[in-house]
């Protein structure tokens, strides 16, 4: 077994709610709009000792979606890290900010604020965002190929407004007089394509240097960008054979931009439901996505992968060479080419493409069973070079939550797999651990 040290975060998009979750009586559904509620579990998180918690987010809400569960109505990421951080001392704090909506100014004031009030804890989840452009009087969502080039320049332009104001400007000199040494301030002049910037950001920037970038795209071109500006992936990855392969394009491709070994660490979400037995685990996920419509899942099917099997026989197998060329504009490429990599791997039965992750909700590696079952599914991961980590994403109840904060990762503490203690403060020296 590996000696190298995991990397793990967990997910506060309250995944163990989801689907039928909720209605438990120990749910604290009642709570999830509270300061409070968070504040508890980040202070269980950082006892755990783990390197972060992650908030993603989406820019719209779906009404007919909160009739029979949360969905995706939530806090502001900044907002919300912001309350948390002054609860805790030590865990990271990674929120998201969309390139496709937001102006660059406001995200880059924004994160450095946070980074000052979490002293140094902060990272940022770039994203292009999949859907909300009828909340930003965008009539249809710009192109992948477009949101990644914009994406691209976004993150210039807030790199230069971190270093346009740098933490060695301050002089604080009380004698003389003197806050900052202005000609260390300066503008950035930006003129590109897609923004227009003078600066310089009116924050300094924090301590210890640039924000860590986090990033999710799974695509050719995803893959590229995360390569050349994360410092960590959060990766869509369903299957062992999948992180592997993510795993060494992303570093290939790190070394052909010039970055060593600096390439992004890959983080799998890795969603968990765990009980006592693994009959019990079973009947948790079965009763979490008890509801779920089965019309559904063969519209997200058939939007991935262009076939309707709505009428075809449960067992009848489906293969890659049924299937239509890809559409170049499915919406969520990712999970189009993830299932269709399952397809051409396992010629799956109609009945088992309805149960796969990329159909039920996000293509996230998935265990249904015991803590023994996750952690031998975590060690194996590890042992063959697919992960460097993961983002916890606990299901079915706030059971499997417990599970993996009292039992998993104590588990992975003995095993030599993760870290007894903090060895320091900031986002980026847990990420730096090894």
């Amino acid at each position: 077994m590996t000696r190298r040290k995991l990397h793990i975060g967990l997910s506060i998009a309250v995944t163990w709610l989801t689907g039928d979750a909720w209605r438990r009586p120990d749910s604290r559904v009642e709570e999830i709009f509270s300061s409070g509620f968070y504040a508890d579990l980040a202070r269980r998180a950082e006892r755990a000792r783990l390197d972060f918690l992650f908030r993603p987010d989406t820019l719209f809400l779906a009404p007919e979606t909160v009739a029979a569960s949360p969905g995706f109505s939530s806090l502001d990421p900044a907002v919300l890290l912001a309350a948390i951080a002054a609860e805790t001392e030590f865990i990271g704090l990674v929120s998201t900010a969309s390139t496709t909506f937001y102006p660059p100014f406001v995200v880059a004031r924004q994160l450095q604020s946070l980074n000052w009030v979490s002293a140094g804890r902060v990272g940022w989840n770039v994203v292009t965002s999949l859907d909300g452009q009828q909340n930003f009087g965008i009539d249809a969502m710009p192109p992948a190929e477009e949101r990644y080039a914009r994406a691209d320049e976004f993150v210039e332009v807030v790199r230069k407004l971190w270093r346009s104001y740098p933490n060695e400007a301050l002089a604080i000199d009380r004698d003389a007089g003197r806050f900052a040494d202005s000609s260390r301030v300066r503008r950035i002049d930006h003129a590109g394509p897609h923004f227009s910037v003078a600066g310089p950001l009116n924050v300094p920037s924090a301590p210890d240097g640039d924000i860590p970038l986090f990033q999710a795209g799974a695509s050719p071109t995803g893959r590229d960008f995360a390569a050349r500006i994360a410092d960590a992936v959060f990766a869509a990855a369903p299957d062992r054979g999948a992180g592997a392969e993510l795993r060494t394009d992303l570093r290939r491709r790190a070394a052909a931009h010039g970055r060593g070994d600096a390439a992004p660490l890959v983080l799998p979400g890795l969603s968990l439901y765990l009980a006592a037995t693994k009959a019990e685990a079973k009947a948790l996920f079965a009763a979490t996505h008890a509801r779920q419509d089965p019309a559904r899942r063969f519209r997200a099917i058939e939007a991935m992968i262009g076939v309707d099997l709505s009428d075809a026989p449960l067992d009848r197998r489906v293969t890659v060479e049924s299937l239509p060329a890809p559409d170049p504009n499915v919406r969520s490429r990712t999970h189009a080419d993830l299932l269709r990599r399952h397809i051409a791997r396992a010629a799956p039965t109609v009945r088992d493409l309805l149960d796969r992750p990329e159909v039920i909700g996000s293509a996230h590696w998935l265990v249904v069973g015991t803590v023994d079952d996750a952690f031998r599914e975590i060690c194996a991961w590890a042992e063959a070079g697919a992960a460097d980590g993961f983002i916890a994403l606990p299901g079915g109840s706030v059971g499997s939550l417990d599970l993996f904060l009292d039992e998993l990762v104590p588990r992975l503490t003995e095993a030599g797999l993760f870290r007894r203690d903090y060895s320091g403060r900031t986002l980026r020296s847990h990420l730096r651990e090894t």
